[in-house]
């Protein structure tokens, strides 16, 4: 456990040791990354394999922000269906998007057997399920470009989805074979210990307070002492601070909420019985899954409210239960926890050079694990002397959102009304 008490389930039932180790002050190396979560440690990972010399700063623990707080549904792709990625971005760039994304959970789980991290992987794919009609609807047209580039995606009937989740609530599913289920906070703390192995450095409980340019290197200031740079990849996303202006500007915050059972043992046998992932169509979107010691975690969008034990989201998890699974009978809720998603207004991330040498991936929109790795490996080949061609997404500069602070007000408004319908 990395602290007495922990952010989420994950935090506590994760088989990796959680990592910390204090700043030793005045220091130098060749990359300094800010923000020990899946971005900074992938990036951290990878160059330090290609002989960078890297140096991670994280103000809390590994995995404190949104990986540790994850739902752990290892997924290709974006929300957008990939016609839409092209769309927007265009035929070239899109496409580079999309591949990225798509050989996403295969890269994470490379990672995971390579280094033996112990997080709980299971590869039997994820089930985007229909809440309605239309869902299905969007669904189809998903699964026939995913399949038109030749990827292993099936549509599922009405009777296929209730098979495979065990529930009648949905009018079919999108199963996606690529995709499976981890727990994030093992993941994550898996690729510090493989960074620490391939000679990058990891701080903990440091807070990188300025960014000041002198010559062509980057001073990191600290409350502890300076690390300097050639060059920083601030990985913080969502729980970007006001390290550099308008950053956390460029998105809108909402937040993710997970409850998860104590555990259920056989009764659990037939919920979601190939161990996939599930998060479903609606607007405000539901997922549910099982852990591997027969808990059940369902989740939607908003904060928790109330505890674990009492309140509106516990209610609200236990009607849930209820309607999809009207079977399982009686449960009792263990953990409560929620994280924050940077959601932007195309739905689409965001690569930002903020400066000469300083640059940032943001706005995941939900999808971190996948995203967050792949980001993190494609700003490795950059800081080891690649090219800003070869990123996953063109390079953007920063721009800002007043609207951003008003949508997170209405958004938090929704989510705790439907919080209150579906508990009703």
């Amino acid at each position: 456990m990395s602290e007495s008490n922990p952010i989420s389930l994950w935090d506590h039932s994760a088989e990796e040791p959680t990592y910390q180790n204090p700043f030793a002050g005045d220091t130098t190396c060749d990359v300094a990354i800010i923000g020990g979560g899946f971005t900074g440690l992938s990036t951290a990972l990878h160059a330090a394999e290609q002989g960078v010399d890297c140096h991670v700063l994280e103000a809390q623990h590994v995995g404190y922000g949104g990986s540790g707080r994850n739902a752990g549904l290892v997924n290709a792709g974006l929300w957008l269906p990939p016609q839409d990625v092209r769309a927007q971005l265009g035929d070239s760039a899109g496409s580079h998007l999309v591949d990225t994304l798509s050989a996403a959970p295969e890269a994470v789980f490379s990672l995971i057997e390579k280094h033996q991290i112990r997080c709980e992987a299971t590869r039997e794919g994820t089930i985007h399920a229909a809440h309605s009609a239309k869902g299905f609807a969007d669904l189809a047209r998903r699964v026939n470009e995913w399949q038109r580039l030749g990827e292993p995606v099936d549509l599922l009937s009405r009777e296929e989805a209730a098979d495979k989740i065990g529930s009648k609530a949905f009018h079919g599913g999108l199963l996606d074979h690529r995709a499976g289920t981890i727990n994030p906070m093992g993941y994550v703390r898996g690729l510090a210990r493989a960074a620490l192995g391939a000679g990058a450095t990891v701080s903990t409980g440091i807070t990188a307070q300025k960014l000041c340019r002198e010559g062509d290197s980057w001073v990191v200031e600290t409350e502890q002492g300076t690390l300097t740079a050639k060059t920083v990849v601030i990985g913080t996303n969502a729980y970007s601070d006001t390290l550099w202006p308008g950053l956390k500007q460029t998105f809108t915050i909402i937040h993710y909420f997970q409850l998860a059972t104590k555990p259920l043992g056989d009764r659990v046998a037939g919920v979601l019985r190939e161990g996939q992932g599930l998060w479903d169509t609606a607007p405000i979107m539901f997922s549910v899954r099982r852990d591997a010691f027969g808990r059940l975690i369902v989740g939607s969008m908003g904060r928790v409210i109330g505890d674990a034990g009492k309140g509106l989201s516990h209610r609200w998890a236990l009607r849930m239960l209820d309607k999809v699974f009207p079977d399982l009978g009686p449960v009792e809720i263990e953990t409560a926890w929620h994280g924050q998603i940077a959601m932007t207004n195309d739905h689409l991330p965001r690569i930002h050079r903020l400066a000469d040498g300083l640059y940032t991936p943001v706005g995941y929109n939900g999808r971190g694990i996948g995203p967050g790795t792949m980001f993190g490996k494609a700003m490795a080949a950059l800081v080891a002397g690649g090219d800003e061609a070869d990123l996953p997404m063109p390079i953007t500069n920063l721009k800002t959102s007043a609207a951003a602070p008003i949508m997170k007000r209405a958004y938090d408004l929704a989510f705790t009304a439907n919080q209150v319908i579906k508990s009703l």
